[in-house]
């Protein structure tokens, strides 16, 4: 199983812009669905994330500017990123998780800047 994820982009501060992440087959007892960063540098950190029954958690720097959303159905996750700033660049992750295997996206590099 592969996820895939698109989206990334270069855009300018205050922009938006929206990840998708698909995975390539039907993954059973998906319980987390997520987004992580990671800034050169700097290690992989967590940006939101999403259970199964719809409650979401978000990184402080994000909060109010990022949304979460997933379709159970289609196993698919999306991250709509508005206001962005120069701080959000960095390759962002798709991940999945079961409560027994992870699976991660290779990533899509977003870049805020003028």
């Amino acid at each position: 199983v592969q996820l895939v994820e698109s989206g990334g982009d270069l855009v300018q501060p205050g922009g938006s812009l929206r990840l998708s992440c698909a995975a390539s087959e039907r993954i059973f007892g998906i319980y987390t669905m997520a987004w992580y960063r990671q800034a050169p540098g700097k290690q992989r950190e967590l940006v939101a994330g999403i259970i199964s029954g719809g409650s979401t958690n978000y990184a402080n720097s994000v909060k109010g500017r990022f949304t979460i959303s997933r379709d159970n159905a289609k196993n698919t996750v999306a991250l709509q990123m508005n206001s962005l700033k120069p701080e959000d660049t960095a390759v962002y992750y798709c991940y999945c998780g079961t409560g027994g295997i992870d699976y991660w996206g290779q990533g899509t590099q977003v870049t805020v800047s003028s």
